[in-house]
């Protein structure tokens, strides 16, 4: 698998954020970095998450992507949409809920938009932890199955938080 990138672009009045190769923990500071950029200057009308052109995308990108969802629908009355041509990811996507708070196209993201690289911050060990912690909440709020798959992983880390 290629390593991950994102890439991010503001197309007509649209954000869109590319998700390239195995997209994981590594870049989801970049993705918040992004999330919490955007909603600092709502001048949009929409958000598309691009995973066209993504190998791979684990549970706490997932996570983060889910958030920017729920953030958009709360504060914008805006539903996002996710692009997602491989029946693979759009399989994981409809098994999480995704559904419920995305439009899913199956086609590509084809507009000629000016991409550009967007870069993940550093993060220490803590800041990844909370990071993942959030990430599976988000996951957890969108059903019972999520609930169950994550309550584990989500008591562990909060409870390794607390005796480092």
């Amino acid at each position: 698998m290629t390593s991950g990138k994102v890439q991010v672009a503001f197309c007509k009045g649209i954000h869109v954020i590319r998700l390239i190769g195995d997209v994981r923990l590594n870049l989801c500071s970049a993705l918040e970095h992004y999330l919490d950029d955007i909603l600092n200057h709502p001048d949009f009308d929409n958000v598309i998450v691009d995973l066209s052109l993504a190998e791979g995308v684990d549970s706490t990108t997932l996570g983060q992507i889910a958030k920017i969802s729920i953030i958009c629908r709360e504060r914008f009355g805006i539903t996002p949409t996710i692009s997602s041509p491989n029946p693979g990811i759009t399989r994981i996507l409809l098994s999480m809920g995704f559904d419920q708070v995305f439009h899913i196209i199956n086609e590509p993201f084809s507009d000629e938009a000016d991409f550009r690289e967007w870069a993940a911050d550093a993060v220490d060990e803590e800041k990844a932890r909370e990071q993942v912690i959030s990430a599976h909440r988000v996951l957890m709020s969108l059903n019972d199955k999520n609930k169950d798959a994550f309550r584990e992983l989500v008591d562990s880390l909060e409870s390794d938080r607390f005796h480092s």
